[in-house]
């Protein structure tokens, strides 16, 4: 049987604020068990499941995403090198197209600097009759070329 830790020791180890501790637990994310006073006490391999929640947020998968892909692990024990290598395989794709477009916007943030919002003809921000929209909705110039 694996360590159970309390809430204040799992949010001190793993950096994560107790609230989106429970957040994540009412997301299905994690799980606790309770104790005789109702107190939360979640088991050791936990802190590997909250370092992937991160980590996975900060390559930009969504709540729903990271459900899907902890789902893959094996809920009752701290995964294997094994189990992080088959969830990781699908992932470089995913990181690259991340670099790809932070690289994009660096270099419109440049270029936009650089011009000093004084030519309005090159600037990526201009829309003059909404001809990005006819791409489809949000900030086309930045997630794609309209």
């Amino acid at each position: 049987m694996s360590t159970l830790l309390p809430i204040g020791e799992v949010a001190k180890r793993s950096g994560v604020a107790a609230s989106a501790l429970r957040f994540y637990e009412e997301r299905g994310l994690i799980a606790s068990e309770r104790a005789g006073s109702g107190h939360r006490r979640y088991p050791r391999p936990v802190l590997r499941r909250i370092a992937f929640i991160v980590f996975a947020q900060k390559i930009g998968l969504t709540l729903e995403e990271i459900g899907v892909e902890l789902g893959k692990l094996p809920p009752d024990r701290a995964p294997t090198r094994a189990d992080w290598s088959r969830l990781s395989a699908g992932w470089s794709d995913r990181i690259d197209e991340r670099i790809s477009e932070l690289e994009r916007l660096k270099a419109g943030l440049t270029e936009c600097i650089g011009c000093g919002c004084l030519s309005l003809d090159r600037c990526k921000l201009a829309n003059p009759d909404d001809r990005a929209g006819r791409s489809g909705s949000g900030p086309r110039f930045w997630v794609a070329t309209p």
